[in-house]
């Protein structure tokens, strides 16, 4: 599903990122990817959908080999992939069910089968009375459940999720991680970096560690292990 074979990632600047990154992440897994600022969480999420390059090392992905792919190929890999990121990265003058729909209409799907999918991934996360609004009559937790719809549209294999609850309150975050367990419950690979003590150590489940740029635990049913 998605491994990483002796990875290093150094940036133009001279910063480096990783330094050796070995892993391997099995289908239907849900995976933490903890450590503190700077550590290189960013960069190795990144590496997953192509966002960077790695400098040398191996990346497999939903079967796709990250460091040979061209440019023109790197929306096939993003198909099979579902991002959710920290600041939820909606268009804002698009409503919520055409921000999902943006997803569909460049892989040439009719119009009817975009409007099914959309009804069916909004109601998913529980904003099937809001398709209608835009991102700025939303509460933030709405805004993320339109982002974690729009990630669900192509029905990926893996979700990748940067710090999905870095701008919510205690409350919503609970109810965005319920959202992304039921997702995980279905099936779907979820990898997600993450400050969140509390959900790390109360939902338990694999977690990469990783510090100065390199893997310094990986534990089946982890706990977070920092005091930020």
């Amino acid at each position: 599903m998605i491994e990483m074979q002796d990875v290093w990632k150094e940036y133009p600047n001279g910063t480096s990122a990783l330094n050796g990154i070995s892993v391997h992440i099995q289908k239907g897994e849900f995976v933490y990817v903890v450590g503190p600022s700077g550590a290189g969480k960013s960069t190795f999420i990144k590496l997953m959908y192509r966002e960077v390059r790695p400098t040398k090392g191996h990346i497999f992905v939903n079967g796709f080999n990250i460091e040979r792919l061209k440019d023109r190929k790197i929306p096939l890999l993003r198909r099979s992939i579902g991002v959710v990121f920290q600041d939820f990265k909606l268009l804002p003058k698009l409503t919520a069910a055409e921000n999902v729909a943006f997803a569909l209409e460049v892989i040439g799907l009719s119009q009817r089968q975009i409007r099914r999918r959309v009804e069916d991934v909004l109601t998913q996360v529980g904003l099937e009375d809001k398709m209608d609004m835009l991102p700025s009559q939303l509460s933030g937790g709405e805004q993320q459940r339109v982002a974690v719809a729009r990630s669900l549209a192509n029905n990926p294999a893996v979700i990748i999720a940067d710090e999905p609850t870095g701008n919510l309150d205690p409350d919503t975050s609970w109810g965005i991680m319920r959202l992304f367990q039921r997702i995980n419950d279905r099936g779907t690979t979820i990898v997600m970096a993450t400050h969140n003590r509390d959900i790390v150590n109360s939902l338990r489940r694999r977690v990469i560690a990783i510090e100065q740029g390199i893997i310094v635990r990986d534990e089946q049913k982890g706990l977070y292990g920092y005091d930020e």
